[in-house]
């Protein structure tokens, strides 16, 4: 009784600090108000449910994200390419599937690969395109070339670093605890961090260059197909 006491006061430290961590990145302009309530509404679920190292992996996005973000901000600026404050909708075709993955992670052992598949996407897909901006790139649907920034365009720096951010997440994700083992940890997180990148990037160009889809539709179902990608690779 004693020690269940102890772990719910220290989740609730945990739980201060996501607010101080929220109040940050809505103070730094990084998320919009309610993006960051968004944010601290469902990091809570996972400390209760997961546990904080689940949330902690997810924050590693974030960061990483953001860094990627602010990079070379002049220049994006000069391009139209700077997206600047996000917002809720940023936050859920990011983080829905991976904050489902976590919520039932510990009731089916796959969900874990599939929380690991869709944060290394969501990973990989970030940096892909806040680095490979800067790199011509071609549409991957016909291989021409297009301007930065264009729906379903792929580059080789983007490409690499995605991989390298996905192979991170990887890692973090074993040394928090959440894979018991870092070769199959980096291995699932690179191989759906890259097949969900490319979905991101092939719905992209056939559907959202078109209007079919939004960024945030194809946010969203690239993660899904990230977390599927990690579900089998744990089967």
């Amino acid at each position: 009784m004693i020690i269940m006491e102890e772990a719910l006061m220290i989740n609730w430290g945990y739980v201060i600090i996501l607010f101080i961590l929220g109040f940050f990145v809505y103070w730094r302009k990084s998320l919009d108000l309610l993006g960051s309530l968004t944010m601290i509404i469902m990091g809570i679920v996972i400390i209760f449910s997961a546990g904080v190292n689940w949330l902690i992996l997810i924050v590693l996005f974030l960061i990483m994200s953001l860094l990627a973000t602010k990079y070379a901000k002049p220049y994006k600026n000069s391009i139209g390419e700077y997206e600047g404050r996000r917002t809720a909708k940023n936050v859920i075709s990011n983080g829905l599937i991976a904050f489902l993955m976590a919520a039932f992670g510990g009731y089916y052992l796959p969900f874990v690969g599939g929380f690991l598949g869709s944060i290394a996407t969501a990973t990989a897909d970030t940096l892909a395109s806040e680095i490979g901006v800067l790199q011509d790139p071609v549409l991957l649907t016909t291989f021409k070339k297009v301007p930065p920034g264009t729906d379903g365009g792929i580059s080789f720096l983007g490409t690499a670093v995605g991989i390298v951010g996905a192979g991170i997440i990887g890692f973090c994700a074993y040394m928090l605890g959440i894979m018991p083992d870092p070769y199959v940890s980096i291995k699932i997180a690179i191989i759906s961090g890259t097949v969900g990148c490319f979905m991101d990037s092939l719905l992209g160009a056939v559907f959202e260059r078109r209007d079919y889809l939004n960024n945030e539709h194809v946010n969203l179902l690239a993660t899904l197909t990230g977390a599927i990608v990690g579900i089998l690779c744990v089967l």
